[in-house]
């Protein structure tokens, strides 16, 4: 109990309660003092009348006590000075340690309010303080909080809302754009050599856009939430399914692919898990080098599978990599020597792990390359290990 009450994490960090604790002990302190001191002026006052001196020479006190009596008092006067100092310091320490415990009582619902902020966030906007009691300072700031959160979820639900209703309105008219230039160029009159590049460089130009749009939507469904689909999936069927389609790339590449798939299942949506694999893998194959590797790995620990995908390249900054997760980040020249991509990929890996109760870590190797780590949640117990080696 008093191990808990005065553990030395808190007594060593510099805060409120601490400040609190200190202050109810250095007033207590001051005013015992006082007290203390304005005691024993009184007293000394009140017991020392004077002395009157005899023709003889003896002092006598005015009850008529002999000299001796004075020296007597003196000693008692100290010796309740010092005995109230003892009492004093005794009454301090008490003072202190009941200090402590009011001031983590008092403290106690901010704690609360600072542990319930913190497990808030973009996927658990709905969450509220709404804490009780009586209408004071703290109920005060809980409720100022919560209007906060509530504004702050309206702003993430249009974002949201709008990434996706503009990526649905934009497909129309690039889908005019491609119409147009599939008729311009079924013309049965010769086409010039400079419209036909132009026609190719547009084309590339749209295939880009439904590309970034494709990603927008998936992006704005995976953040919205926990997937709609409760399927169970299979994660290495995913994974062989990502790399079989990509095998003509790999090969032009002359990436070595090695495999080792523990056979797990997921529940969730195939869509987005399917997509989240797919785009590690393609991260995997298009920021490697020319004759470089890709393993693909996945083991099952207690309830969760972990997917981890490591590539070759160049040396990668630890601080870049981490921001990789993030919309529309990406390394650039620096990583791959091209700015392919739209800097979606990663971002829709984190959150599509994120809906379906995981997470992804991002490392820079040592040797150079990427390791992704994705963490889901198992949706029945694993079978044995599967090796699969290509």
């Amino acid at each position: 109990m008093v191990s808990t009450l005065f553990s030395w994490p808190a007594l060593t960090q510099r805060s409120v309660r601490l400040r609190l604790t200190a202050l109810y002990g250095g007033l207590f302190l001051v005013s015992s003092a006082g007290l203390l001191a304005l005691t024993y002026l009184l007293v000394l006052n009140a017991t020392a009348g004077g002395f009157v001196t005899t023709v003889t020479g003896t002092a006598i006190t005015p009850s008529g006590a002999p000299a001796g009596t004075a020296t007597s008092h003196a000693i008692e006067l100290h010796q309740l000075l010092v005995q109230s100092g003892i009492a004093l310091a005794i009454m301090t320490v008490v003072s202190t340690a009941l200090g402590w415990i009011v001031a983590g009582r008092v403290l106690a619902p901010v704690r609360k309010m600072t542990e319930a902020t913190r497990r808030i966030s973009d996927e658990n906007l709905h969450e509220r303080l709404a804490m009780s009691g009586p209408r004071d300072e703290l109920t005060e700031l809980a409720a100022t909080i919560d209007e906060l959160l509530d504004r702050l979820e309206v702003a993430f639900d249009a974002q949201r809302r709008f990434v996706a209703n503009a990526s649905h309105e934009l497909r129309t008219p690039l889908a005019m754009m491609r119409t147009s230039l599939d008729v311009a160029i079924a013309k049965p009159t010769p086409i010039p050599a400079e419209v036909s590049a132009l026609d190719g460089k547009l084309r590339e130009g749209l295939d880009q856009a439904d590309r970034l749009l494709e990603s927008f939507l998936i992006l704005a469904r995976a953040q919205h939430g926990a997937p709609d689909d409760d399927a169970s999936v299979s994660l290495a069927e995913l994974v062989e399914a990502a790399l079989r389609d990509r095998r003509v790339v790999i090969a032009e590449k002359g990436i070595d692919v090695h495999v080792s798939l523990a056979a797990a299942m997921i529940a969730g949506s195939g869509t987005l898990l399917s997509r989240m694999v797919e785009n590690v893998i393609d991260n995997a194959v298009l920021h490697n080098e020319p004759s470089g590797f890709i393993v693909v790995e996945s083991e099952v620990d207690g309830g969760v599978v972990r997917l981890c995908v490591e590539n070759g390249g160049r040396r990668l900054d630890d601080g870049g990599v981490e921001q990789l997760g993030r919309p529309f980040q990406r390394l650039g020249a620096e990583r791959t020597g091209s700015s392919d991509g739209v800097g979606l990929g990663l971002s829709i890996v984190a959150a599509v792990a994120a809906a379906h109760g995981g997470g992804l870590e991002l490392r820079a190797r040592s040797a150079g390359g990427l390791r992704v780590e994705i963490t889901l949640p198992l949706a029945v117990p694993a079978l044995a290990p599967v090796r699969v080696a290509s």
